[in-house]
């Protein structure tokens, strides 16, 4: 995040993995971070075959609902809102760009002000980290090394 001139002063991390009937189960990370005398929230659900994540902004307040699906056989996104917000706001953008990298469908609930490209950028490029880490996001495909491209 100091690439975009937000620069990360603390952050706490808390993981749980539920898995009852041993099919993978549901795992929740909860983050925590403050940037730039901000306080970003994060809660990623993992499901099988699903994510959902929650970005808030120095509150704890829901914001508008996005549901992200991957369409075939053009790999194009399909976006919705579901609450509050239009195709256009700031949380679509994002859920698109995180079934993108994922490939899986998502379901994001977001309260970042608008006309706040910052806050935006450094929230995604958070998320995206936290899913990288967390081993959600599909592996780079390596086409050019391949003889395809």
């Amino acid at each position: 995040m100091d690439q975009l001139g937000i620069g990360a002063q603390s952050s706490s991390i808390n993981t749980r993995r539920v898995d009852e009937d041993g099919d993978g189960g549901v795992q929740i990370t909860c983050l925590s971070e403050v940037v730039d005398d901000l306080t970003l929230h994060f809660q990623i659900i993992r499901l099988p075959k699903q994510i959902y994540a929650w970005i808030g902004c120095n509150s704890a307040k829901f914001g508008s609902l996005y549901a992200a699906v991957p369409t075939r056989p053009k790999n194009t996104v399909g976006v919705t809102s579901l609450l509050g917000g239009t195709s256009d706001n700031i949380g679509s953008g994002i859920a698109r760009r995180l079934v993108l990298k994922t490939g899986l469908n998502v379901i994001l609930a977001c309260n970042i002000p608008k006309d706040s490209p910052m806050i935006e950028a450094g929230a995604e490029k958070k998320l995206v980290q936290i899913l990288i880490d967390l081993g959600y996001t599909r592996p780079k495909t390596n086409d050019h090394l391949n003889g395809r491209g």
